[in-house]
């Protein structure tokens, strides 16, 4: 009797384990799962593929406002060509506006597109010319990473990647609840794969039918620090025996961060496995090319402040009686570095006490930390604030790419708070914040969409809407009066020598609206973009008479 009882006891134990083990994750043979899936999925014997689709991309880190999505524009004949054996991938498409919102901008311009990536070299291709890529995707990482990571995020490149790792490990779980539309979801299991690609870790979930539907990385980004970067598979179909999916749905960013945040998506129009693969040869101008170097060099605008040039995008330096301010601090920490350094040669002896940033895309903020992490006060518009907080000025560790707060002040906002922080203005009021001594002052204004204060009929010229004129809802543009210069980010970029000027954009319009909204007597016109600095005279008179 006492040995049934053990051996029901041990039955009942065996069962009870047995029963959690089918309920929650557990550790699976990655190897196993990803044969199953090549099987499944037909990739054992793909040797390349080619898939052509339609739908949208997005200019990534350019939102509008920190609650709508990447501004997306259309694209046509999206045709993605792989030879996994070779590493050759070749991406061409056709982009223009469509109905999307222009936030002020032109047109995207409707000309064809080519990415190239082949081995260890990435690069455009312009007509028969081509494009060596000589600066980092959005500042923080090398294309040839970028382009060899978006072919192992394919369906069945993850496969093939995760089968040649020699680190694949892989769990089991059911997803409980609801997901995103198409995706596992009310009880479904999947299996979760996850390996090593150089210092990228990489995973991807496949189904209960042996399809991967989800695939995703971490890539390094000044404003994010480790980068979200996933791919969404659904809707699949037969293709001569290899199984793709019929809706690619890609996010680059963090839904919980900011909304959305979709980079692109397409809808497949046809799929063509085991294509012969016409491959370009890696050209010279691509063997040869390198990263442009961080450089900056300055030029004095008036006694006392310089611009601090050199680079894609600019800083500004004003030296007050004390202390010293720069305006802008784009790009990323290198830029930022090279920048401060320029600063203390200029003005040695003075600390940098404010740091004026003029809008949150990622180009404009991308350097911030850096000034942050020595303590200058960072004045940007209200709206930033929280996010600036909880996202750029974060301590966490930045995995791929650790920037200097990361290493040497992981306790920073602990030990430091509040958080050193000015802001501009709110949602609807043109604000104004001020940096002054007895010798001199900085004006820091929130620029105003016009389109809702004059309207259009304002207009006596014909030209594009001023709706979201001014690029970003949080645009701050900054006013020295004792020297009648302006600085904006983008909204007017002084045309160089000899350069035919373009038509009045709704960014020149919205600036010259709240110049004269505000009566700024301006001589002097500088732009955070472009090296020239140009007259209001000159501004004024492209602008048009009409408007006066």
């Amino acid at each position: 009797m006492k040995r049934n009882l053990w051996f029901l006891a041990v039955l009942f134990v065996a069962l009870t384990t047995l029963g959690a083990r089918t309920t929650s994750a557990q550790t699976v043979d990655a190897r196993k799962a990803l044969e199953a899936a090549a099987k499944a999925m037909g990739t054992t014997n793909l040797k390349s593929i080619q898939f052509t689709a339609d739908g949208f991309l997005s200019k990534v880190g350019m939102q509008y406002d920190l609650t709508t999505d990447w501004p997306h524009f259309d694209v046509a004949e999206y045709t993605r060509t792989i030879d996994f054996d070779a590493k050759y991938m070749r991406l061409d498409y056709n982009p223009k506006q469509g109905n999307y919102p222009r936030d002020g901008y032109p047109p995207v311009a409707e000309d064809h597109v080519t990415n190239i990536l082949s081995g260890n070299y990435a690069w455009d291709m312009k007509g028969d010319t081509p494009v060596p890529y000589t600066s980092l995707y959005l500042d923080g990482m090398p294309y040839t990473d970028l382009r060899q990571l978006e072919m192992v995020l394919t369906p069945h490149g993850f496969i093939k990647a995760a089968l040649a790792s020699s680190d694949a490990t892989a769990i089991t779980q059911p997803i409980v609840g609801p997901s995103d539309f198409g995706l596992s979801m009310f009880g479904h299991w999947v299996t979760i794969v996850s390996f090593h690609y150089g210092k990228y870790r990489v995973n991807g979930t496949i189904n209960d039918q042996n399809l991967v539907e989800f695939t995703g990385t971490w890539i390094a980004n000044p404003v994010y620090g480790d980068m979200p970067y996933e791919m969404r598979y659904t809707q699949y179909k037969d293709y001569n025996g290899v199984k793709f999916p019929g809706l690619i749905h890609v996010h680059q960013g963090d839904p919980r961060i900011n909304t959305a945040e979709n980079y692109f998506q397409v809808w497949i129009r046809d799929v063509q496995p085991n294509v012969v693969v016409n491959k370009v040869p890696v050209p010279d101008v691509v063997k040869t090319a390198k990263l442009d170097p961080v450089k900056v060099n300055s030029t004095k605008l008036a006694d006392h402040v310089w611009l601090i040039g050199g680079g894609p995008l600019n800083s500004v330096l004003v030296e007050f009686k004390d202390w010293v301010a720069v305006v802008e601090a784009p790009q990323n920490e290198a830029r930022s570095l090279a920048v401060i350094d320029e600063v203390h040669r200029l003005v040695p002896g003075k600390m940098i006490q404010y740091v004026v940033n003029t809008n949150h895309h990622m180009a404009y903020a991308g350097g911030l930390r850096t000034y942050f992490s020595q303590g200058t006060t960072v004045v940007t518009h209200q709206s930033n604030r929280d996010y600036y907080v909880g996202i750029l000025f974060s301590p966490f560790p930045r995995t791929v790419d650790p920037d200097r707060m990361t290493t040497f002040n992981p306790m920073y906002m602990i030990s430091r708070r509040p958080p050193a922080i000015e802001t501009v203005g709110g949602t609807t009021s043109i604000g104004k914040y001020v940096v002054s001594d007895d010798e001199r002052q900085l004006q820091v204004w929130h620029v105003q969409d016009m389109a809702y204060e004059v309207g259009e009929s304002y207009l006596k010229i014909p030209g594009p809407s001023l709706a979201r004129g001014n690029h970003s809802s949080d645009m701050l543009m900054v006013y020295l009066p004792k020297e009648k210069i302006l600085i904006n980010s983008d909204l007017y970029v002084p045309p160089e020598p000899g350069a035919k000027p373009a038509p009045p954009s709704a960014g020149m319009r919205t600036l010259y609206l709240n110049m004269k909204k505000l009566d700024l007597d301006v001589a002097q016109h500088v732009s955070i973009i472009g090296q020239r600095v140009g007259s209001n005279d000159e501004f004024v008179k492209l602008i048009g008479n009409a408007q006066q």
